[in-house]
């Protein structure tokens, strides 16, 4: 008698449902990267001198376009898999937040300015009146692996934790996560371009603390550039996430305050009037608008599923607290995020007390920019929950 087998799926299958699973943009980066070096491997091209980012032909001669092509090429078969094997979960959790076209100007942004940040450290070190270090010009990068580096740091900020496993073995603070990573691969690989990575890592700090957000357009531009007919047959595919994302009582934090500067309403208005040049699809009016600072609304990553104790004070109360503290009125979307809290609270195991949040925490959220009234509101309606108060205040805000 035979004996029963439960059958494992193949490798095409595997494989098949492996790239069912990745999001849009990220799928299709990874193509690129692949038909390219496939590309060069076939037709024996390997004068990677002419595509790579070379800081003295980019000076000299203003060979602007290395910015791109140098993360687009790679020197070996492994170099190519370990970058894309790296860029498919950190790309895939990105683009779910952001939404694809979101996520794909962000790449744009942090090439571009790690670019800048390389040339700045290199005519530095060429030039400075202590030491010329001349061969910083003519250091030849290519790979993705720059823009690795600045989305790692993103995806460790918008984590949370507050440490990092470095490849099983030990765990480090997740601040310096970034670092010990730049530390070993430059230990422990040969041919690695150390201004490369410094330079993304760099680049990511900078988009965390919110320092390029007067360049970062608002949702209604991504909005109307997805509406454009030319775009309509990718917007249209099951795997394109759109830029107000999966799940909107999530969101990206950035470490700014609310006060916005007259730099970055002129930016805005600027992106408002390009986003209203482009033709646009017939498609359904949204009633959430979101805030121009954040770069993205979705889930938050790594955010732990807890359960609190339950509420002090019904429904009605509620509504009737948040509509005297922020004068605007409570939509049934902002009911059924305030009933989730609730129903969330009073499935608490009894005898376990609420957690109460620190005064940095309520800084976080203050940071955000929602208002203080609101967020003390939200926070006793949580009982200390600050995932159940952040979607009771995110889903207001709408």
């Amino acid at each position: 008698m035979r004996s029963n087998i439960v059958s494992e799926a193949g490798l095409p299958t595997r494989f098949k449902q492996w790239w069912e699973g990745m999001p849009f943009l990220t799928s299709v980066v990874v193509a690129v990267c692949t038909a390219i070096y496939l590309v060069c491997l076939l037709i024996g091209y390997d004068s990677f001198l002419e595509v790579c980012f070379l800081p003295s032909a980019v000076i000299s001669k203003f060979q602007v376009y290395r910015v791109f092509t140098s993360i687009l090429f790679h020197g070996s078969i492994l170099h190519l898999v370990f970058n894309m094997m790296a860029l498919v979960p950190l790309g895939s959790e990105l683009e779910r937040v952001m939404g694809s076209i979101r996520l794909l100007y962000v790449i744009v942004l942090l090439a571009t300015t790690s670019a800048i940040f390389h040339l700045l450290i290199t005519l530095i070190a060429a030039f400075n009146p202590v030491y010329s270090y001349d061969h910083f010009m003519d250091e030849c990068a290519i790979g993705f692996s720059g823009v690795l580096f600045s989305m790692i740091v993103i995806e460790t900020s918008l984590s949370g934790v507050q440490s990092r496993s470095v490849f099983g073995l030990f765990n480090v603070p997740a601040k310096l996560y970034p670092w010990m990573l730049l530390v070993l691969f430059q230990l422990l690989m040969t041919n690695i371009s150390l201004l490369g990575h410094l330079c993304g890592i760099l680049s990511g700090f900078a988009y965390t603390y919110g320092l390029f957000n007067f360049i970062i357009p608002g949702s209604s531009f991504f909005s109307g550039i997805e509406s454009a007919s030319w775009l309509s047959t990718c917007v249209r595919r099951p795997k394109y996430i759109m830029c107000t994302g999966g799940d909107p009582s999530g969101y990206i934090p950035t470490y700014t305050t609310r006060n916005t500067t007259s730099s970055e309403s002129m930016a805005g208005n600027i992106w408002t009037n390009l986003s209203s040049w482009m033709p646009r699809r017939e498609v359904l009016p949204q009633s959430t608008e979101e805030n121009s600072r954040f770069p993205g609304r979705g889930r938050t990553l790594g955010a732990p599923q807890t359960e609190t104790g339950p509420t002090n004070g019904n429904d009605s109360s509620l509504q009737a607290r948040l509509l005297e503290s922020g004068n605007s009125p409570v939509h049934p979307s902002s009911q059924e995020a305030i009933d989730a809290g609730q129903q969330r609270n009073n499935r608490r195991q009894p005898g376990i007390e609420a957690t109460v949040p620190s005064d940095e925490e309520i800084q976080k959220l203050l940071a955000m920019g929602f208002d203080k009234t609101q967020v003390e509101v939200a926070i006793a309606a949580a009982d200390g929950d600050l995932n159940v108060a952040v979607e009771i205040l995110m889903t207001l805000q709408g």
